[in-house]
């Protein structure tokens, strides 16, 4: 029914009520007995609606809403009849009254003109009428001894009262009963509105709308705009990021995991091994170590490897090379599902000279060797281009010792060669290759025709041969014990490598191929001590392992992890993976296994050669690209109700954020100017302790 106590019909008014329950988006109503235009009212669970926005009764039968009707909404028809007075007076002419009529204090009529016009002072004492009471006079109030009509007391309504102007009230409203105040137009409220506690102001359906600043809003303790209630699952600190759970609950954005650490070393040759190299063979699942047994005539040797959790097993080594085989290299053909060595043959006058390996179960079979340089060749390097290619980097000794590459192209278990080209005309060591996308290569060396900076050129591939752009000085120093990979992530080179004129400490640079050129960001160190034998491997996501001996510390067998992040990388905590002296170090990803394994010449052992699986953590999050709801709006305790700044809103519980940037959730829960994996946008700092939230 309407605001306040309803109006009590007297019994010259007819009228009846039809009530009825609407179901689901209902929309029209046919009202029992119908009813007569403009002598209807209609309530919607007790609030009166407004003839002509809230619905339309035109034809003295059907009401249709504007709105479809929630399911179970009460519709109250009130149907008006005739007016009905059996001895009424006639306003426009003689009437005559059989009885009395007694008027105490003044009565005031006004005739059809001026000059006959009656008035009276006023009219005192009680006015009881069983029908409506019209006043005709259009006078407005202005205040309580203005208007049509003027009443010193009190006024007592029994039913709805209805005001086609505005309301001024001198005092206070109560209201005794009121459940809802309804408004068609727009409420001001000069001095404040103050909600009970418990009670609360939302949209019954669209959007809530707060103008302003939100500066004069108080008693919203931690609260900003834009702020949703929900329950929490676990504590919720003030400013932290929150995802939604598949219950409805919300949690922190929290990340677990494992720490780096290294498995048993397992022995794969108990004999003298040096110039090591490893590659992984993804089609078997299979490590394969290739040396040289300086125990065995310095044969070229290699061996299979099993990674199982956290330890690796070997099969029986296989000759592939039944001479005196130094600078051993090797690569992994995808294409072709076989590995290719690269090594100096000493007892073939000294050439340059592959062969072809194919795995299968523990052990590897080898292919004809084939020459690729007739001349002596030093600081062999191999990668795989894609389509059966692989391109290896040398020392091309009899030339003046230029760096040069050539490309081999496998086919079954023999590879064939096209022409070398020079990439460096100058004498070029610790060559270190990497295939950068189809066709392109990096190699990084050691330039002792530039003062023996750290040099690195890119290399295009086409057919059988090799093109180079301008090499690039990525370290302006005596550099050493080169190792490169590349981060498919983010398309990036990490460079790894001695930086002798740095106290030799071990160094990293991150470089971006640009066509034919590369272009490096600032040097950052991963071990502020002198390193050698470094190799790297990338492990995905952007992260690097750079396994080396670490001098300062007993020459121990040491391994970090590396994170590429733009032009630059950082590093964890380095673990040892051999507590004795370990040199000649050849990390390979196994990506089936999820493991780094590093072969090695231990020292500590008799020099055997030595592999062991590096394990490099693992770290989940809860967070996804769907799940992120927002930040905490106040602190909330475990499955309490408290605020979240949802999209839309501003979150003032940050600190230290700078100005005008977008900030991504980290898979920690933290807030950083760098995305994260996976990448979700938390929002747009406004100040150092506001954020604007939103997601991409």
């Amino acid at each position: 029914m309407a605001i306040g106590r309803p109006l009590n019909l007297t019994a010259n008014v007819a009228s009846k009520v039809i009530s009825a329950t609407a179901t689901a988006s209902q929309k029209q109503f046919t009202v029992t007995g119908g009813y007569r235009i403009d002598e209807l009212s209609v309530y919607r669970n007790g609030i009166r609606l407004v003839n002509g926005q809230d619905y339309t009764a035109t034809d003295g039968s059907i009401v249709t809403l504007t709105e479809g009707a929630s399911l179970s909404d009460i519709f109250e028809f009130q149907v008006f009849d005739s007016f009905n007075i059996a001895d009424a007076v006639n306003t426009s002419g003689d009437s005559t009254i059989n009885g009395n009529l007694t008027v105490i204090g003044t009565l005031t009529a006004t005739a059809t003109t001026a000059t006959t016009a009656t008035t009276a002072s006023g009219l005192s004492g009680s006015v009881t009428s069983s029908g409506p009471l019209t006043i005709s006079d259009s006078t407005a109030s202005t205040s309580s001894s203005t208007g049509a009509l003027i009443v010193t007391g009190g006024v007592g309504i029994g039913k709805s009262l209805f005001v086609s102007e505005g309301i001024s009230v001198g005092g206070t409203i109560t209201y005794d009963d009121v459940t809802n105040v309804d408004s068609v137009g727009v409420i001001t409220a000069r001095s404040g509105i103050r909600v009970g506690a418990g009670g609360s102001i939302s949209p019954v359906s669209g959007t809530l709308t707060y103008y302003g600043d939100g500066s004069q809003l108080t008693g919203l303790t931690g609260v900003e705009s834009g702020a949703v209630n929900f329950v929490a699952s676990g504590s919720i600190a003030n400013g932290a990021t929150v995802v939604i759970n598949t219950d409805g609950t919300v949690g922190i954005v929290t990340q677990t995991g494992t720490s780096a650490s290294a498995g048993t070393p397992a022995v794969f040759e108990s004999a003298h091994c040096l110039y090591i190299s490893s590659a992984y063979d993804s089609n078997s699942g299979k490590v394969v170590v290739a040396y040289w047994d300086d125990d065995n005539s310095e044969y070229g040797t290699a061996v299979v490897g099993t990674v199982s959790g956290t330890s690796i097993s070997f099969g029986t080594p296989v000759v592939f090379n039944a001479g005196r085989t130094p600078y051993i290299a090797m690569g992994y053909d995808s294409t072709n599902n076989k590995v290719v060595i690269a090594y100096r043959d000493d007892d073939n006058s000294y050439y340059g000279t592959a062969i072809v390996g194919t795995v299968s179960g523990t052990s590897i079979s080898f292919g004809s060797a084939v020459v690729y340089e007739s001349a002596k060749s030093m600081w062999n390097s191999v990668v795989a281009v894609g389509s059966g290619k692989v391109v290896i980097a040398y020392q091309d000794t009899p030339n003046s010792y230029y760096g040069t590459a050539i490309v081999g192209t496998v086919s079954g278990t023999s590879i064939s060669f096209g022409s070398a080209a020079v990439y460096e005309s100058a004498k070029s060591m610790y060559n270190s290759v990497v295939a950068v996308g189809s066709g392109k290569v990096v190699i990084a060396y050691k330039d002792e025709g530039n003062s023996d900076y750290g040099t690195a050129v890119v290399g295009t591939v086409s057919g059988t041969s090799i093109s180079f752009g301008t090499p690039v000085v990525f370290e302006s120093g005596f550099t050493t014990y080169i190792s490169s990979v590349y981060d498919s992530t983010n398309g990036k080179v990490v460079i790894a490598y001695r930086d002798t004129n740095n106290s030799g400490y071990g160094t990293a640079v991150v470089g971006t191929v640009s066509g034919t050129s590369i272009s490096f960001g600032t040097p950052v160190v991963f071990e502020s001590g002198a390193v050698g034998y470094i190799s790297s491997a990338y492990i995905g996501s952007g992260k690097v392992v750079i396994s080396y001996e670490d001098s300062t510390n007993s020459s121990y067998g040491t391994s970090i992890i590396g994170t590429v992040s733009g032009t630059s990388i950082s590093f964890g905590t380095s673990v040892v993976f051999e507590s004795a002296n370990s040199i000649k170090m050849s990390a390979v990803y196994d990506s089936t296994n999820g493991k780094v394994v590093i072969a090695y010449e231990d020292k500590g052992n008799s020099n055997y050669g030595t592999g062991v699986v590096f394990s490099p953590g693992s770290t989940a999050t809860n967070l996804t690209t769907e799940n992120y709801i927002g930040i905490a709006a106040e602190s909330i305790s475990n499955a309490a109700t408290g605020k979240i700044s949802v999209v839309g809103g501003v979150n003032s519980g940050q600190s230290g954020l700078t100005p005008a940037q977008t900030y991504y959730v980290q898979d920690d829960g933290s807030l950083s100017t760098t995305p994260d994996n996976p990448s979700v946008v938390a929002g747009t700092s406004i100040s150092d302790t506001k954020i604007l939230v939103w997601k991409s």
